[in-house]
């Protein structure tokens, strides 16, 4: 298999990684066949994945302008992936010049990847850690050189926490990183759930089975079990709903011949959550 120069050496090409999965639904152009295969067969048994996946970024670029309308400045985006456009720095950057954004992840894909495409940008930063280990994320060098930890920060875990199984402790990573936070922080999440695909639990966990297979178990939790990683923020209204009923920006019925949202995008849950 021929190594493309982007790929960082000393990676294991030939097996499948969650980030350029996640980059090949949104039609992006760092990934393998091996994470396009795998893709391939997450989608015949939910043919709307790419749909859930653009729904995800959609809310994370409401919820990012909203926190920057509310003035927060300082971005933690963690299992941030391989950046592509309209990722975090240029939506928080174009909504404020102020604006700090450190981008944290496990893949040594989407660490390289962002490093390139963030390289000189004073303002922004790439983070190699894992959330299972909040400590090393808050004491990275780049966090501490970007983000004041004594001023609100938007914690990001968009599309990350379904990824933990429950022997992980997701629940108490969060609650680290939201003990490290200033009061008026904001937590911004995403996660997949049965509930709201518009598929029967039995097929749709034929995707779930692909993801066990590639050694990345996805994690489908309930919407109280996943408003529980809320515990200790004000859920801001209108509270944890599928990501199209979030603040969505339209105001009016659709116009004429404007196609309604695909009924994938109203899978699983996304909530914004103010410390305080």
């Amino acid at each position: 298999m021929e190594r493309p120069a982007w790929a960082p050496p000393g990676i294991d090409i030939s097996v499948p990684s969650v980030s350029r999965i996640y980059d090949y639904y949104l039609g992006g152009s760092h990934n393998f066949e091996v994470d396009r295969q795998a893709g391939r067969r997450a989608m015949e048994f939910m043919p709307g994945l790419p749909k859930i996946m653009q729904a995800n970024r959609a809310f994370m670029r409401r919820a990012v302008r909203h926190a920057v309308a509310e003035g927060i400045t300082q971005f933690l985006d963690i299992g941030s992936g391989i950046p592509t456009f309209g990722n975090v720095h240029e939506i928080a950057h174009a909504a404020s010049s102020e604006a700090h954004v450190v981008y944290v992840d496990h893949d040594p894909v989407a660490v390289a990847h962002s490093q390139a495409v963030l390289a000189g940008d004073e303002r922004s930063g790439v983070v190699a850690a894992d959330l299972r280990k909040p400590q090393d994320i808050l004491s990275a060098p780049e966090t501490t050189r970007l983000l004041d930890l004594d001023r609100p920060v938007a914690l990001l875990l968009v599309a990350v926490l379904h990824f933990l199984e429950d022997a992980d402790e997701p629940y108490a990573a969060v609650a680290h990183l939201r003990e490290a936070l200033a009061p008026g922080s904001m937590l911004i999440l995403t996660h997949a759930s049965y509930e709201g695909i518009p598929l029967t639990e039995e097929v749709a966990s034929g995707t779930v089975g692909v993801y066990r297979d590639i050694r990345n178990p996805l994690v489908m939790r309930d919407h109280d079990a996943i408003s529980g990683f809320f515990d200790g923020f004000e859920l801001l209204e209108p509270g944890l709903v599928s990501m199209p009923d979030w603040r969505p920006d339209r105001t009016g019925p659709l116009a004429e011949g404007e196609a309604p949202e695909d009924p994938y995008a109203f899978s699983g849950y996304g909530g914004v959550g103010r410390k305080t």
